[in-house]
C-alpha cells in the first residue's frame, strides 16, 4: 500500500515537472503570447493604421547580406492592414501573403520592429486609396518570392512589393530606386550570396528598391519603435 502511494506521488511529481519544462521550452522558443499582448496594447492605443509600413531584422539566410550591402539593420518589411479588429502584415515571403502582426514581429530578430507612416497619411490614405492598395496587392498575392531581385511582376521581394503597391495605388514613390551596383557588394557574405544567386552573371544594372531606402524615405515618419 505504502509502495503504491509512493509510486503515485513520484508519477505526479514527474508529470508536474514535465509540464513545467514543456511550458518553459514553448515560451522560450516562441514568445508569441508576450508579442500578442504587446500588439493588443498598442492596438488599444490606436497605434496602428491601415497602410503603415513595418520593418524588422529578418532571421532569413540572406538577411546578413542585405544588411551589409545596404548598410542598414533592417532587412525585411511589409504593410499593416486591419481586418475585423485583427492586424496583419502583407508581405513578400514564399509566397506573397498576409501574416498576423504578432507572428510577423516574433519572426524578427529580438522581437524588434519599427512602424512608419506617411507624413500626410490622413490626406493620402483615404478609404478609396486603401481599397486600391489592397486591389493592387491582390494581384501579387500567391506569387513566388524573388530570390534574384528582378524588377518584374513575375516574382517579387519584400520592399519591391510595398513600393509597387504604394506607387500604383497612390502615385507616391516611397524610397529611392537604385541599381544593384550602387550597393556595397564588397563583404564576403554579400559576395557569397551573389555567387549563389547569379553565378558569374551578376546583373549590376538591375533596378532595385531596398528596405533601407524605404526606411529612410523623407515621406515617412516613425510611429513606434519597439
Amino acid at each position: 500500500m505504502l509502495k503504491s502511494k509512493f509510486l503515485l506521488l513520484l508519477l505526479g511529481l514527474i508529470l508536474i515537472v514535465s509540464a513545467g519544462l514543456g511550458i518553459k521550452k514553448w515560451n522560450s522558443k516562441s514568445g508569441l503570447p508576450q508579442t500578442q499582448e504587446q500588439v493588443q496594447q498598442l492596438a488599444a492605443q490606436k497605434t496602428f493604421q491601415n497602410g503603415d509600413l513595418i520593418f524588422h531584422t529578418s532571421r532569413s539566410a540572406q538577411s546578413q547580406a542585405i544588411q551589409l550591402a545596404t548598410k542598414s539593420k533592417y532587412s525585411h518589411c511589409g504593410i499593416i492592414y486591419e481586418d475585423k479588429g485583427q492586424y496583419f502584415v502583407f508581405e513578400a515571403v514564399q509566397p506573397v501573403s498576409s501574416t498576423p502582426l504578432a507572428k510577423w514581429i516574433d519572426r524578427g530578430e529580438g522581437g524588434h520592429f519599427v512602424v512608419k507612416r506617411l507624413k500626410n497619411a490622413d490626406q493620402v490614405l483615404t478609404s478609396s486609396a486603401l481599397a486600391k492598395m489592397k486591389a493592387v496587392g491582390e494581384e501579387f498575392t500567391g506569387k513566388d518570392y524573388d530570390l534574384t531581385f528582378e524588377w518584374s511582376d513575375d516574382k517579387i521581394y519584400c520592399s519591391e512589393l510595398i513600393w509597387k503597391v504604394y506607387q500604383r495605388a497612390t502615385g507616391l514613390e516611397v524610397g529611392k530606386l537604385e541599381k544593384l551596383k550602387d550597393f556595397d557588394l564588397s563583404a564576403k557574405p554579400v559576395q557569397a550570396k551573389m555567387r549563389e544567386r547569379y553565378g558569374n552573371k551578376i546583373p549590376y544594372e538591375e533596378q532595385v528598391i531596398s528596405p533601407a531606402s524605404m526606411f529612410a524615405s523623407e515621406l515617412l515618419k516613425t510611429v513606434v519603435e519597439k
